[in-house]
């Protein structure tokens, strides 16, 4: 076993369950599929192959879940941003299986914390809250496309003089209720389901930096010590993601988003504050989000930006916000602060598709990265058994493209986010 580099400081990390790590590759090995990246991605992918018989290898770079699949904010959200973008572009005869696809995820992960036993404290419960009207238009417009695909009773919309019953706030007008997402330990997750993959005879090594791909019929993949040779090969490095720039850049940018985590609550204030313990979210392109943790401490997040640069306090940028909300929490200690990057299409459609007939990669969330991840390894793994359905929606619904390299690609989408930020002020 190789010394293996500590997690980022962050409460996921400081609570995660034991993990027996992973060592680095060493030597040249063959398998039916060698996954590059061990985030939710990788990992979910290796899984669902592995239950249907495949030998898998994953190179993960630093550690398991090490990226943005370790330190986001936990939320299990159905759908995704780009939905009805895509429904535009493909059409009606699309549109359910796009609205399919988009709740995949959460079934996925439901169904694998039951079947292996994961404890990550997964738990139903979210809300959208309305800053303004013209939200709480939206809301009503999507609760009843809900109520449509017979969510029934797991959905409501909640007035402004409800609120108090369900959200120790007065920051919000109102909210839509949905009991088909909600809340988990994004790490814990990721860990329990590379330890499941594991015991289905995949192999993961940690450490394990890809440094480039032979392509072929059989591609070979390269690390400093050691080779894997497959039939296939999955790109999953999403926000992280370095390869095949050529065929890849200006498509995916990283945008840093970051959460603080305070001391636990007495039971009365955490009762208080989230009296059903549900995870929420604004709708704002720079948002607020926050659920409370098992142990009772409210995590708060937040602060996406473009430029590359982690504030030089992550609780002194994100603590006002969450007084803002919270008022009540002012003398609260703040235990954690941490960050990381998610990966952002333009457009909000994930970018899943092929290079060649067996080079596959599947990035881009935009934050909905808990529950497509899970959606997006089911599609990579059905392409690779040869149904490719699902793969194609994706393929045909094509990406801008930003030119002028990743660093001034990112620089370029941050002016275009002013545009947002000034939609949010409206």
């Amino acid at each position: 076993m190789v010394s293996r580099q500590p997690y980022p400081d962050s409460y996921y990390a400081a609570t995660r369950n034991p993990d027996p790590g992973y060592p680095a590759l060493e030597g040249d090995i063959e398998c039916d599929v060698c996954i590059c990246g061990g985030g939710f991605t990788g990992v979910a992918t290796a899984l669902s192959l592995a239950e249907r018989g495949y030998s898998v290898v994953v190179l993960e770079q630093h550690r398991i879940g090490w990226g943005a699949s370790g330190r986001n904010g936990g939320q299990v959200i159905g759908g995704f941003s780009g939905e009805a973008l895509m429904a535009k572009r493909l059409g009606e005869s699309a549109r359910d299986l796009i609205w399919d696809i988009g709740w995949r995820g959460n079934t996925i992960i439901a169904e694998r914390v039951e079947k292996y036993a994961i404890d990550c404290d997964f738990k139903y419960g979210y809300m959208d809250v309305a800053l303004k009207p013209r939200h709480m238009r939206a809301f009503e417009a999507y609760h009843a496309e809900l109520l449509r695909r017979g969510f029934g009773d797991d959905v409501r919309v909640v007035q402004r003089d409800e609120m108090r019953s369900v959200l120790g706030s007065d920051a919000y007008i109102g909210g839509l209720i949905n009991r088909r997402s909600g809340h988990l330990h994004p790490l814990n997750l990721c860990l329990g389901e590379a330890r499941a993959a594991a015991g289905l005879g995949a192999r993961l090594f940690e450490g394990s930096e890809v440094l480039g791909i032979e392509h072929g019929s059989r591609p070979l993949v390269r690390t400093s010590a050691g080779s894997v040779k497959a039939a296939s090969v999955v790109l999953a490095g999403n926000a992280y993601q370095q390869l095949e720039i050529r065929h890849l850049s200006g498509q995916v940018f990283p945008a840093g988003s970051f959460i603080i985590a305070t001391e636990p609550l007495e039971r009365d204030l955490a009762q208080q504050i989230n009296p059903l313990d549900m995870a929420f979210c604004d709708p704002n392109h720079v948002l607020d989000y926050f659920r409370m943790s098992a142990d009772r401490r409210l995590l708060f997040g937040g602060r996406c930006n473009y430029s590359g640069r982690v504030p030089s306090s992550i609780r002194r940028s994100i603590e006002p916000r969450m007084h803002r909300v919270f008022p009540q929490l002012r003398n609260t200690r703040i235990d954690y602060e941490w960050g990381g990057n998610i990966g952002i299409v333009v457009n909000r459609v994930p970018v899943i598709g092929r290079l060649r007939d067996n080079v596959y990669y599947s990035l881009g969330y935009s934050g909905h990265g808990v529950n497509m991840t899970h959606a997006a390894g089911e599609i990579v793994a059905d392409a690779i058994g040869g149904t490719l359905q699902k793969m194609d929606l994706f393929e045909r619904v094509g990406h801008w493209r930003i030119p002028f390299g990743q660093s001034l690609s990112a620089q370029m989408v941050a002016l275009g986010m002013l545009y947002y930020r000034l939609l949010d002020r409206l």
